[in-house]
């Protein structure tokens, strides 16, 4: 098992690796002075003079990639331009914020969609599997901020159930906490619940057509217990990887959401930071989400073998 998650770390040591390389590149790739950038065309000289020494930007890119990698093995991503904050701990601190989101709505989407895809393989071609096929569909092509708006609109304007915009912290008061979230939760569970029922319908169909199914019904087992104790492990296994995908994915792609509702999450930070030219903001946001989304899939596929009967940890 050691050598298991060994082998299984050390894949992912390249692939942050490269990670780092193309955000460091990407950054100094855009056109312009990013000096001149961030403080705008009436910046003085020295101001300038003072900001690319700050940042480093006199040196070589060599030099510049080897300072900045160096720094974030200490946990050092640089200084907002803006709040003049250390730019990783601004970022943990919005990040916890979009995680209670991602996950709850994970969470939820998982607990429903794959019964429900499952419901749909065992009644394939029927009236039910039309139903949930078609509502994963809808759900599935419908975009999130389009999505989020509507529940917006009749949630927050129309029924006047839930506050519109806006965000508290649980620390502050819990129940107003709660009734903030409810629809960025909404709005993430709805969709991705649409991209769950399909993969679990897919996968479910797969198992039952093999022999082993075939040989549990003709010993007589229920239907259910031929689903829940034959079927689903098996069953639950592609789904398992596409749920760490879909983590990973929103944890990156949670901006659009959190833009709609105003949550102060890691997604509303790059966003801001992306208008206010805040480079080291940027940066860290941009290489933290490529660190969060490997990490989800390396606990992903530790864990397959507990979902995957037929996978071992070798």
């Amino acid at each position: 098992m050691l050598r298991f998650i060994a082998r299984r770390i050390l894949m992912a040591v390249p692939t942050l690796l490269i990670m780092a390389v193309s955000v460091f590149a990407l950054i100094r790739f855009i056109p312009g002075d990013p000096a001149a950038l961030m403080l705008g065309d009436m910046a003085d000289p020295a101001s300038l003079a003072d900001l690319r020494e700050r940042l480093g930007l006199n040196e070589s890119l060599p030099v510049q990639f080897a300072i900045w990698f160096g720094n974030i093995f200490q946990g050092d991503l640089g200084l907002s331009i803006t709040s003049s904050q250390p730019v990783l701990p601004l970022i943990i601190d919005r990040f916890w914020i979009s995680a209670k989101i991602v996950l709850i709505a994970v969470l939820f989407a998982t607990l429903v969609a794959v019964p429900a895809g499952m419901i749909a393989a065992w009644r394939q071609n029927s009236l039910t599997d039309l139903i949930l096929v078609g509502t994963a569909t809808i759900l599935l092509s419908i975009p999130t901020f389009w999505l989020g708006l509507l529940l917006l609109i009749l949630f927050g304007l129309k029924l006047e159930w839930l506050p519109i915009v806006g965000y508290v912290s649980f620390s502050e008061d819990p129940t107003a906490a709660l009734l903030y979230i409810i629809m960025p939760i909404a709005t993430l569970f709805l969709h991705e619940m649409g991209v769950l029922i399909r993969m679990s319908r897919a996968s479910t169909l797969e198992v039952l057509r093999l022999d082993y199914i075939t040989h549990a019904r003709a010993k007589g087992l229920s239907e259910g217990a031929v689903l829940m104790h034959h079927a689903f492990k098996n069953a639950f296994g592609p789904t398992w990887t596409l749920i760490g995908l879909v983590l990973g994915n929103l944890l990156g792609g949670i901006a659009v959401v959190e833009t709609v509702f105003t949550i102060p999450g890691l997604g509303r930070l790059l966003v801001d930071s992306i208008f206010a030219r805040d480079y080291p903001v940027i940066q860290g946001c941009l290489l933290f989400i490529a660190f969060v989304y490997v990490v989800v899939n390396i606990v992903v596929d530790l864990l397959y073998p507990v979902f995957d009967p037929r996978v071992t940890a070798e």
